[in-house]
């Protein structure tokens, strides 16, 4: 098989805070030959940057909750523990959008930047990527509510100890992409990143 896909026609379906296309395609098969003509749509033109806020002197990470309707519904209640994060304005780098999330939503300055990943959040119907990174704060001051009025946003600042951090994947917590993956990086690499960064 080559891998070969082809575009037949491609239309808006939907344009609001999202915009989502439908395309008709075809595509080469595993057995031999070429699909039928398969219609899907896609979320695109997002591509977001988040950010493991954790403090190496007090071994403490900053998190964030808020509401997030994707689980309104399933979860109860539909408030979500989180790394920071947003989208990237234009041509905005990797780290001016992880610093100024940071600042925005837990009022923390970021100190060294590591990134840890980039992944593709749902590829079935998206082409949302997300780099992620773990960034070095003091989490003594952190503490409150923030976000942007304009954006509708009420974000609570959730300091913890690391282990309990780590500990929140087990209990079903933290269970978002982003976290799932910041908290069991730092689970294997937190002892080297304290010597390096302490």
């Amino acid at each position: 098989m080559k891998y070969n896909f082809k575009i037949v026609e491609t239309d808006p379906a939907y344009r609001g805070f999202l915009k989502i296309n439908r395309y008709r395609l075809k595509h080469d098969l595993y057995m031999g030959g070429e699909s039928e003509t398969i219609i899907r749509e896609r979320i695109e033109d997002i591509r977001a940057v988040s950010v493991l806020l954790y403090d190496p002197r007090q071994d403490k990470v900053v998190l964030v909750e808020q509401f997030r309707i994707g689980v309104a519904g399933y979860q109860n209640p539909p408030w979500m523990l989180e790394t920071i994060g947003g989208l990237q304005d234009g041509g905005e780098s990797d780290e001016s959008v992880a610093r100024r999330e940071s600042l925005e939503e837990a009022n923390c300055e970021i100190g060294r930047l590591k990134q840890i990943c980039e992944f593709v959040v749902s590829p079935g119907i998206s082409v949302d990527r997300i780099k992620l990174y773990c960034g070095e704060v003091d989490a003594t001051n952190a503490a409150g509510v923030h976000g942007l009025d304009h954006e509708g946003e009420d974000i609570r600042v959730v300091v913890m100890d690391a282990g309990e951090a780590i500990g929140e994947l087990y209990q079903g917590r933290a269970n978002s992409t982003s976290i799932i993956i910041a908290l069991q990086w730092l689970a294997m690499h937190r002892e080297s990143l304290r010597q390096d960064w302490c």
